[in-house]
């Protein structure tokens, strides 16, 4: 390989691990919900977009950089999502009806009126954060004089990165270390074991679909200064997460961490060597593939090895 064809590959591969960190993030969330309360989150991408227009008017109204509005919108999107839990979805969940996925079409019915009302109140413009560091980048060149390649790293994508990063493991402590986080836990691994154990099953549904929703619309705020916004965006990144939660294995939060790394680096090569109109469609073979040869997910592979050893 030349080394023009080298610093592509590396270039990237590094977009590719810079997206698939954010994409991550949005798959944590919807893998969350589906571990707790096993079913899909079809408004997933929309409450992201909910989350990315409170950035966006904090930025507008008060200049408020995007970043920062993590710490608005995902409070925001936490209680948003309590509601919809509580007041929607629940009654749903004790109603027997002829579908048993009925809690699943309603969360569609959810993601088409949040876009509906952003369509009403914002109209369908695309709109942008244009921030000052928008088009900043770091060079390989300036800190390392005798590299071969010429590498380059985007300020905001890799400022969105870290952040993401950060929550992520902000997540796994609450997780692994809170007694809140252990029950959510429990009631992902076996519900009647944990109301066994005397957890609040219920609550914890609850709280796990407003965490749900934070993290998406954190993710929101990490993508606004990067991405253009507009009402009917929110379809695209339910199928993402969608795509994350499938390639990680249902439920699982390691697996939705490497899916979401995966689909990242997946999309960046197809657009680089194939072309950017191929990104979706190498986005749809992934998760066809997967399901063909690895309908597990990634937890199969997690749980095989550790039943090997």
């Amino acid at each position: 390989m030349t080394s023009v064809a080298i610093e592509v590959f590396l270039q990237t591969l590094i977009a590719g691990l810079l997206l698939g960190g954010l994409y991550a993030l949005i798959g944590l969330g919807m893998t969350l919900i589906m571990g707790v309360m096993k079913i899909i989150n079809l408004a997933h991408g929309e409450l992201m977009m909910v989350g990315m227009y409170i950035a966006y008017w904090m930025f507008v109204l008060f200049n408020i950089d995007p970043y920062l509005s993590v710490f608005i919108a995902t409070p925001i999107l936490f209680f948003l999502g309590i509601a919809l839990q509580k007041f929607l979805i629940n009654p749903v969940l004790k109603v027997e009806a002829i579908l048993p996925e009925n809690q699943v079409i309603l969360t569609v019915g959810i993601g088409m009126v949040l876009a509906n009302l952003a369509t009403i109140f914002f109209t369908s413009d695309y709109r942008s954060t244009p921030v000052s560091y928008a088009t900043n980048a770091f060079y390989l060149s300036d800190y390392w004089k005798a590299s071969p390649i010429e590498l380059s790293l985007s300020v905001p994508w890799s400022v969105s990165f870290i952040l993401a990063v950060i929550i992520t493991i902000s997540l796994w402590f609450f997780l692994a270390r809170t007694d809140t986080g252990k029950s959510i836990r429990a009631t992902a691994q076996d519900t009647d074991a944990a109301l066994l154990m005397g957890v609040n099953v219920k609550l914890m549904r609850v709280v796990t679909f407003g965490i749900g929703s934070g993290l998406v619309g954190a993710a929101g705020c990490l993508f606004l200064p990067i991405y253009y916004l507009f009402p009917s965006l929110g379809g695209q990144f339910t199928l993402i997460a969608f795509v994350i939660t499938i390639l990680g294995g249902l439920g699982s939060t390691i697996g939705a961490i490497i899916g979401g790394l995966i689909l990242g680096v997946f999309e960046s090569m197809t657009a680089t060597y194939i072309g950017m109109g191929w990104a979706p469609v190498g986005r749809f073979v992934i998760f066809v593939v997967c399901l063909i040869f690895l309908p597990g997910g990634v937890a199969s592979l997690l749980k095989r090895k550790k039943l090997g050893k």
